[in-house]
């Protein structure tokens, strides 16, 4: 007979975000799974989000589920970070529109539901600085004001120069409650070469504005 669509509701309207690997509970052949997936994408009542991971498409999933959300389970081990995050701590004034995460997988780019999914690589080490938040009752980890700033920092002087100019330009705001000495600290973890300097002086810029905004 094959799985049938009101069955597959029955058990995932409630939690649309799903892996091939979790329909094991029917006991239908997983190849015949695997067509009828491919089936219901063609349909339109799945998007493939990424391999094997699908999200019931409106209207017959029973939850919104958060863009957020969806990046950290589509590739992990990974947090919210970079400009996600610092959109999240009120950082920045800008919009951001696709999610920015960071992975200690190979880093990658995942288009899907009408935004790219951005995926940085860092070693185990610095896979930290983050904490698990709820976004309408998701669990999201993401990355502290700190650390997302530190990330920012240290993929950028991968392929660029540090400069004041450059941290300006990210028109940082609401920054009374930025700990400075906390966003040093993640530098320990790594010996990158040029790391410590460009932290340290982006630590100085933003004790400058810290001050001249009291």
């Amino acid at each position: 007979m094959g799985m049938k669509w009101q069955a597959l509701l029955a058990r995932f309207a409630d939690m649309p975000l799903f892996h091939s690997s979790m329909l094991g509970v029917f006991p239908d052949d997983p190849k015949a799974i695997q067509v009828q997936l491919s089936r219901w994408v063609k349909a339109g009542r799945l998007a493939r989000v990424r391999r094997q991971w699908y999200l019931i498409e409106k209207p017959w999933r029973a939850k919104e589920v958060p863009l957020s959300y969806i990046a950290a389970q589509v590739v992990q081990p990974s947090y919210l970070s970079l400009e996600w995050a610092l959109q999240h701590h009120g950082l920045i004034p800008d919009a951001v529109m696709n999610p920015t995460a960071v992975t200690t997988d190979r880093p990658r780019r995942v288009e899907a539901l009408g935004h790219a999914f951005l995926y940085y690589h860092v070693q185990p080490e610095l896979l930290t600085g983050f904490r698990l938040i709820l976004e309408d009752g998701w669990p999201v980890p993401m990355a502290s004001a700190e650390k997302a700033l530190f990330d920012k920092v240290y993929f950028h002087i991968q392929r660029h120069r540090f400069s004041a100019e450059w941290l300006m330009e990210l028109r940082l705001q609401n920054l009374a409650a930025f700990d400075i000495d906390g966003f040093l600290s993640f530098g320990h973890n790594s010996a990158k070469w040029g790391l410590q300097a460009a932290l340290r002086s982006a630590a100085d810029l933003i004790g400058k504005i810290k001050k001249e905004r009291r």
